[in-house]
């Protein structure tokens, strides 16, 4: 086996230390879970309490890329399957999400984390369809 040239271990290993920290924070202050798609919706809803916390929480996502840029170079990224590919992926993860009721960072993270049988199942369910998808998608359909 070779590993790719990109391969980056001890930045990915900061990363992920750093998201695990950041939810493991947001639990302690807040008391809630720091899933991504919760706190969006219930930050896009009406009558979401602690808006103020999650738009911070939502903004420090969007605004980390930036500030990384100003210190190192954004890796790059592709996605070959084009538009139409694209908006069929983001439809599935919202589906998903929905009947899931949460996403990787709810399930994947805090879940599994606090070990809840549900975001087990949840995780297994979706990592499961991803390796599927993707199999389908090179293999079958050869994209």
């Amino acid at each position: 086996m070779t590993l790719s040239p990109d391969f980056t271990p001890w930045s990915s290993l900061l990363g992920g230390a750093l998201i695990g920290l950041s939810a493991g924070l947001f639990i302690l202050f807040n008391g809630r879970i720091a899933g991504i798609s919760g706190l969006l919706g219930s930050l896009l809803s009406r009558h979401g309490e602690g808006r103020g916390e999650k738009a911070l929480f939502l903004t420090g996502l969007l605004v980390s890329p930036w500030l990384w840029s100003l210190f190192s170079e954004l890796p790059a990224s592709s996605f070959p399957v084009g538009d139409f590919g694209l908006v069929a992926a983001g439809l599935m993860v919202g589906i998903g999400t929905r009947y899931g009721a949460g996403c990787t960072s709810g399930h994947g993270i805090c879940g599994l984390s606090r070990l809840s049988p549900r975001s087990m199942v949840a995780v297994g369910c979706f990592m499961g369809s991803g390796f599927v998808g993707v199999y389908v998608i090179r293999h079958w359909l050869g994209v």
